[in-house]
């Protein structure tokens, strides 16, 4: 058993860019092709070597049917899919919630991660495949002012658990990441923007995160596309239905 993945095909939802693309180039790097599947916008990275871009939007049925159909035109087959799209909404406290974004960031972060995993099942059970679904620790954790982004992951943990169960008769085994804070563009645009509003200086809030964890340093795109490589390869054969966090030691 290896952590190579040549001749795999494998799918990345939301992974035009951060920690999607990130993996992406991490699995393509190990000999895997497939396709990059992501919203179209000018933000959005070329894919990786040996894999192919399609437009994606996961919060429709007919959009994710579309484009498993599409990869399974191209490829012949499904090995791996990351169900990594999703919506990290602004922070807001229980009274000021609003329920049109709960609406959106619902249908993306979990129904989204429900319907990628439905409509690529029946070609995962034909190649006894993987999936491995971006949670985060606010799938086991909760804080402050984040209850719509908690509610949506702790769905999602839901969803795997539940998922591992009737999958894993077909051979296909079902898992999760918990990324703690990580330094994507994202993480920083947030950091800054609540600077700027009057908040906690970026160097100093960047700072407090690091030194809240064991390493006393913030984990790395790299270690969680590693981690997604771990999961989806043979080296995890007998994992199936777990949050792995990768958090620096945060808990």
């Amino acid at each position: 058993m290896q952590l190579s993945l040549k001749g795999k095909v494998v799918v990345v939802t939301g992974g035009g860019r951060g920690l999607g693309h990130a993996i992406a180039s991490m699995f393509a790097g190990q000999g895997a092709v497939g396709v990059v599947a992501d919203l179209p916008s000018p933000a959005r990275l070329e894919p990786p070597h040996g894999m192919i871009a399609i437009d994606c939007d996961v919060s429709s049925e007919t959009s994710v049917s579309a484009c498993v159909a599409a990869t399974l035109e191209r490829f012949g087959k499904i090995d791996i899919v990351i169900a990594n799209a999703g919506i990290v909404p602004g922070w807001r406290a229980t009274e000021d919630l609003d329920f049109d974004e709960w609406d959106r960031v619902m249908a993306v972060n979990a129904r989204g991660a429900a319907l990628t995993i439905a409509k690529t099942a029946p070609a995962l059970g034909e190649t006894q495949g993987a999936i491995v679904v971006m949670a985060s620790i606010n799938a086991y954790a909760a804080h402050g002012r984040q209850m719509l982004y908690t509610a949506s992951k702790h769905a999602v943990l839901g969803i795997v658990r539940s998922a591992a169960r009737d999958l894993g008769p077909q051979g296909v085994r079902v898992n999760a990441l918990a990324p703690g804070p990580i330094a994507t563009d994202a993480l920083l645009e947030r950091i800054r923007h609540r600077a700027s509003a009057g908040g906690v200086p970026a160097d100093t809030a960047l700072h407090d995160l690091a030194n809240g964890n064991a390493l006393r340093r913030l984990a790395s795109t790299d270690e969680v596309a590693k981690a997604a490589l771990f999961l989806a390869s043979d080296l995890a054969s007998g994992i199936t239905g777990v949050l792995l966090p990768v958090d620096a030691g945060l808990q």
